[in-house]
């Protein structure tokens, strides 16, 4: 670990697990701006018009990695993160808290490097800091740079006969057209690609496996999560993916909550990337691919 300039940022933490690093900004959030190969490209977002910036009462969307809280608020969920987190060493890594704002939720990320799995651990937590209950979910937003496709698998494949019952659902926002021709609906696994010159659309799903990808420069961002049946927000997503002209977010959900004052929440993403990654255009033979990363990278 060791502390760089990064992104218009005089203080960044910088990790590295094998031949990836991760940097987070020490100036804003908990804000992790970087994730990709050691000396190669940024997979995620970086946003020129707050790259750098700091402090100020209205939100910010640098890009990168986020905690938010679900449902989505325009107030709750839109609190500024425009000062620097407190930092606190932990086992393996470092751990990242917000400043106190109005909502009196604590927000905290937790890195942990782990150098022999080639991965890194998320621990996302909110905490209650209010004298009166609150309802959420914990969210944590991916937001990837332009250019790449995001990939889910649907959900098992069973005859009618063995399954009578339906295998999970898929959420539409107001603005998601599923003739879109972003997406491809597989059998196996859906994709939807970022491209500019396009407009917001969004989708959730149930997603059991537990894991989700991005594909771009070559490489593949893998994401682990909880795929535990609960209560998940937005009719019961653990998973959803919005894209606009340019960047796509991967977003994976904790259940949903009642904290009372003084109670915690907490989600936890584990992180993987395949470096010159060779990613099947065929829907089975994705599928495929995707059931053999998952395999051998250990879920949460």
């Amino acid at each position: 670990m060791d502390v760089i300039p990064y992104g218009g940022w005089d203080r960044c933490l910088r990790m590295s697990a094998g031949p990836v690093e991760l940097i987070a900004t020490l100036e804003v959030g908990p804000r992790i701006v970087r994730f990709g190969p050691k000396g190669g490209s940024n997979l995620l977002f970086e946003n020129p018009r707050t790259m750098g910036t700091k402090g100020g009462p209205d939100y910010k969307g640098y890009g990168g990695h986020r905690l938010w809280t679900a449902p989505e608020d325009t107030v709750r969920t839109y609190e500024a993160d425009n000062d620097p987190p407190a930092v606190t060493e932990v086992e393996g890594g470092f751990r990242l808290t917000t400043v106190l704002g109005p909502s009196g939720l604590e927000k905290s990320i937790t890195i942990l490097a782990n150098a022999e799995q080639e991965s890194f651990t998320l621990i996302h937590e909110v905490t209650n800091r209010g004298s009166e209950p609150i309802c959420i979910a914990p969210w944590a937003i991916t937001v990837m740079a332009a250019g790449g496709v995001c990939l889910f698998p649907q959900a098992p494949e069973r005859p009618h006969a063995e399954s009578l019952l339906p295998a999970r659902p898929l959420v539409l926002w107001s603005y998601a057209d599923m003739s879109d021709p972003r997406y491809t609906w597989g059998r196996r696994c859906v994709r939807l690609r970022q491209e500019a010159g396009t407009e917001p659309t969004k989708i959730g799903a149930w997603v059991e496996q537990g894991y989700a990808a991005y594909a771009l420069h070559g490489h593949l961002f893998f994401k682990r999560f909880s795929g535990t049946w609960g209560n998940y927000p937005d009719f019961g997503c653990n998973f959803e993916t919005f894209t606009r002209h340019d960047m796509l977010e991967v977003e994976s959900l904790g259940v949903l909550q009642t904290l009372a004052s003084g109670e915690t929440a907490t989600h936890t993403e584990r992180w993987y990337l395949e470096i010159d990654a060779e990613v099947p255009e065929h829907d089975q033979a994705l599928s495929e691919y995707l059931e053999r990363l998952a395999s051998s990278r250990p879920g949460v």
